[in-house]
């Protein structure tokens, strides 16, 4: 598997037309609504830190695209997360290349991160 050293080198591994197109909508929409949002590559997936903490990262997979918000915050919106028809794991829920994308609770995710995380130092909640 080729190691990615930035966002760019990722997105440009993905060679079906399609998925790089969904893929780069979402990451281009997150880094378009929160341009304070860092942009990194860590464990080789594309993730979004704030002041060295984590938000949320993204994988693709075969049949889908995985968002990994933390356990904790995907324990308490797994009710949300499964009611707009995404599987989940322990810590993170899958969207499907032809399903659409509910931007409206990944919103919700990824304030609920900046508000729980404004104080946090590290990259994980403590």
């Amino acid at each position: 598997m080729a190691r990615f050293s930035t966002v760019e080198d990722f997105l440009d591994a993905i060679t079906v037309p399609a998925q790089r197109q969904k893929i780069e909508e979402l990451l281009h929409w997150v880094a378009g609504t929160w341009p304070e949002l860092e942009p990194v590559i860590k464990w080789n997936q594309p993730m979004f830190l704030h002041h060295g903490t984590y938000i949320i990262g993204m994988s693709v997979f075969p049949k889908n695209i995985a968002i990994g918000p933390e356990a904790e915050l995907m324990d308490r919106m797994r009710g949300d997360i499964e009611a707009a028809g995404y599987t989940t794991t322990q810590r993170l829920f899958r969207i499907g290349w032809d399903d659409p994308i509910d931007y409206a609770l990944l919103t919700r995710i990824i304030e609920t991160q900046l508000t729980e995380k404004a104080t946090v130092s590290g990259l994980w909640r403590p």
